[in-house]
């Protein structure tokens, strides 16, 4: 929906030298309300500009009558993502072909997502303050997987500390409980990616590439003067390049879902599990963020209509609380999986164990991803790469304990200042 903004000009000429006053007041349609008072003497003139938009209800923005968001290259990456995760957990599937996938965008089974021209392996932990060391760390679960996890399961291996294969959990009442896919110190590496993803992928292109001051502010001089760069499924570019990077970075966040609404619109079902989105949801539902959803969606709208009025300070304003209220699914998410894993182990239901172990690995990862409030993230490339490796440590899962894990729970929410309800 557009939501039609009306620019009120109200000129008041006072002239000393005699007694007339006019007052001409004239309405007419445009993106941005300017209230210009203009007061003439015989020696001075000020001149007084106030800019006041009117934000629309939904994320749906126009020139000339043409929608000009689009963010079609997200989207498809998201859809890559989400592919990825259920490949990664596929017996069946080789290195070249997760690799391929992974890296050259293409063997997908969705045909449209090989004919974008878009990969994922290329925007993981590719902002200018991401650590290198983190894209390989993606390929080595990749190598992991398919030397080590897939054959040990089609051979049917029982998995064991030391040992990749499956496990399957036992429920009290005798039924059977959760399988998982784990390699020798019981990490599901589909989870490791996909909630690594989360992290070193959507929130990384969000926060510290697109909504960027240097990304955005790099763009300025084409915003102010008009400068168009991008096109939709028009003959003619009509978009700023600060514009589209704005809607690139909603896209990141909303590409699976609705445009037009906060939390998890089109998703059938709710099955996007690679999507930032879903998790956020679940963050939404906790009573000590509720609303935290509308909060994002609107400083995106917010933050938009700053840059069409070019109302930089807004901007960076609205980016601040995009990148600050985002941040909290990752510190929330790697708490929780933490806690819920302490108490897998302690009822004995190791495969639940291994998930939620395997989530939460995940979501740590992403912590150097993150910004709070004041700008820095929740923690250093450094900090993460040390709780991993305590996780990780001897037989990894297997020789964990709920004690331990407890403990990096709450280390966790020291550094994110966040505390589970």
């Amino acid at each position: 929906m557009k939501t039609k903004i009306l620019l009120c000009i109200t000129a008041i000429l006072i002239a000393f030298s005699c007694t007339e006053t006019e007052t001409i007041t004239e309405i007419v349609e445009v993106e941005k309300i300017v209230t210009e008072t203009v007061t003439v003497t015989e020696t001075e003139t000020v001149t007084e500009i106030q800019n006041v938009y009117v934000l629309p209800e939904e994320y749906s923005f126009t020139r000339n009558g043409v929608q000009t968001v689009y963010y079609t290259g997200q989207t498809a990456r998201l859809k890559m993502a989400t592919e990825l995760k259920d490949h990664m957990n596929d017996a069946a599937k080789t290195k070249d072909q997760l690799d391929t996938m992974f890296n050259s965008g293409t063997g997908f089974d969705d045909a449209t997502l090989d004919a974008s021209g878009k990969k994922v392996g290329n925007k993981t932990a590719s902002s200018p303050v991401a650590s290198a060391t983190v894209k390989p760390i993606f390929d080595g679960w990749i190598e992991d997987f398919t030397a080590n996890v897939a054959p040990a399961v089609n051979a049917g291996t029982t998995a064991s500390a030391g040992v990749a294969g499956s496990y399957t959990d036992t429920k009290p009442d005798g039924t059977t409980g959760r399988t998982v896919k784990i390699n020798a110190k019981g990490f599901e590496l589909n989870q490791f990616f996909s909630k690594g993803l989360i992290g070193a992928f959507q929130v990384d292109q969000i926060i510290n590439n697109y909504l960027s001051f240097s990304k955005l502010d790099g763009a300025r001089e084409d915003n102010d003067n008009g400068v168009y760069g991008y096109k939709n499924d028009q003959a003619e570019n009509y978009i700023t390049k600060m514009e589209h990077y704005w809607d690139e970075g909603f896209g990141y966040l909303y590409g699976l879902d609705s445009q037009f609404k906060p939390g998890l619109g089109n998703a059938a079902g709710g099955k996007d599990t690679a999507n930032l989105n879903k998790y956020l949801s679940k963050i939404n539902s906790q009573a000590n963020e509720a609303g935290i959803s509308q909060k994002i969606y609107d400083a995106f709208i917010a933050g938009r209509a700053a840059i069409v009025a070019k109302d930089y300070d807004e901007r960076d304003k609205q980016a601040a609380i995009i990148s600050a209220e985002i941040s909290k699914v990752i510190g929330y998410k790697a708490q929780s999986y933490l806690r819920d894993g302490a108490e897998d182990i302690t009822n004995e239901m190791w495969a639940d164990a291994h998930h939620a172990l395997s989530e939460g690995y995940g979501f740590i990862l992403g912590l150097q991803f993150t910004k709070n409030s004041d700008g820095n993230p929740y923690m250093t490339n450094a900090e993460v790469n040390a709780m991993l490796e305590r996780l990780s440590a001897g037989n990894g899962f297997w020789d964990r304990t709920p004690e331990e894990l407890n403990t990096m729970a709450d280390e966790v929410a020291q550094a994110t200042g966040l505390t589970l309800p």
